[in-house]
């Protein structure tokens, strides 16, 4: 059984209504477009009788997580757990009012959930803030450090681990590899959120690699969907040449939005995940999202068998994928060096 709720408007009048059981398979088939029957079980079986309830928050949109949730979904069915048999998701979506992350993660605490499957810095505070004995799993998070979710990589030390999408230097990576592909490349703005540690140290990394090829990174501060407008207005009246977005909640949350604005201003830019050049972006560099989620499922297999969140070390994206957008490049007027696209992962035509 999987149940489905979205903040909005009077969200917390609300928050105690339930949709019915109908309702909420139809909205989860819908969702996630999957059929759970397709995967075969894991040969090793789970407690009788147990039925383990996994809360999901996440700081978007259904639509916009839908593929990284039936990933999750799936993995867990591999493993050996089956909605309606031994396993209940309970699915939480901010829809990019981050105010409502703590009201959701609240709730799932109220709802006796064995543990929590969190998605960016926001939603992780949220349920960190929420609860110190429930696990909480990581889906995506910059730095957990600096963060101050764990004690450190090989030991968390506490109720939460899971995976980062982070890795030393990416950002520097990133902005190589935009250089690279636009040579007449001269200034870079930033949106990024300064409330996440790891955001001002990756505007430090940017400024840094920037320097050495000749680029002026400038930051533009977006803490909300409000925002995004604003900064491209302004981003326009600086003559900026590219723009580098990082891998806040907000910006994961409305990237449509912030790939449309650019293509509007003819921004070419580099984006954190595949997500955002599939939306319409110029090109992509970071780790493969959906493998994270997959990991998480592996982590929850490993909590409800016995082990402890705080002895599963965190673990680093140890691969990267590059992904062009030919489509978008042509639309922003620009011939991608050929050599580059030998090295892109994925060129979509």
């Amino acid at each position: 059984m999987t149940r489905i709720v979205r903040a909005g408007p009077g969200f917390a009048s609300r928050r105690s209504a339930r949709l019915s059981e109908s309702t909420r398979r139809l909205s989860l088939a819908l969702i996630l477009g999957i059929s759970f029957s397709l995967v075969p079980l894991s040969a090793e079986a789970q407690p009788a009788g147990k039925v383990w309830r996994v809360g999901v928050l996440e700081p978007g949109e259904p639509s916009a997580r839908a593929h990284l949730i039936e990933a999750l979904s799936r993995r867990l069915r591999e493993l050996g757990y089956e909605e309606g048999r031994n396993l209940a998701i309970e699915l939480r979506f901010a829809n990019g009012r981050l105010e409502s992350l703590p009201s959701l993660a609240a709730e799932l605490v109220r709802l006796k959930v064995d543990a929590i499957v969190a998605s960016t810095t926001p939603s992780i505070r949220a349920a960190q803030r929420a609860t110190n004995t429930i696990p909480i799993v990581m889906s995506t998070v910059g730095d957990p450090i600096e963060a101050g979710f764990v004690v450190s990589f090989a030991r968390p030390g506490g109720n939460i681990t899971g995976r980062t999408t982070q890795a030393p230097e990416l950002m520097g990576k990133r902005v190589q590899l935009f250089k690279e592909a636009v040579p007449t490349l001269t200034s870079v703005a930033v949106l990024l959120d300064t409330r996440n540690a790891h955001e001002v140290h990756g505007f430090k990394e940017v400024t840094a690699a920037a320097q050495k090829v000749g680029i002026k990174p400038q930051s533009f501060e977006v803490r909300g969907p409000e925002e995004i407008d604003a900064a491209f207005a302004t981003i326009a009246l600086t003559r900026g040449s590219g723009l580098i977005v990082f891998e806040s909640a907000i910006n994961n949350s409305f990237r449509t939005r912030i790939v449309d604005l650019a293509t509007k201003h003819h921004l070419p830019g580099i984006y954190p995940f595949r997500d955002f050049a599939e939306s319409g972006g110029l090109m992509s560099f970071g780790a493969k999202i959906v493998d994270n989620y997959r990991q998480a499922a592996v982590y929850l297999d490993k909590i409800f068998k016995g082990v402890k969140a705080a002895d599963l070390p965190v673990e680093q994206p140890t691969e990267f994928e590059l992904v062009v957008n030919l489509k978008a490049a042509k639309a922003l007027g620009l011939t991608i060096p050929q050599p580059f696209l030998l090295r892109a992962d994925q060129v979509m035509e």
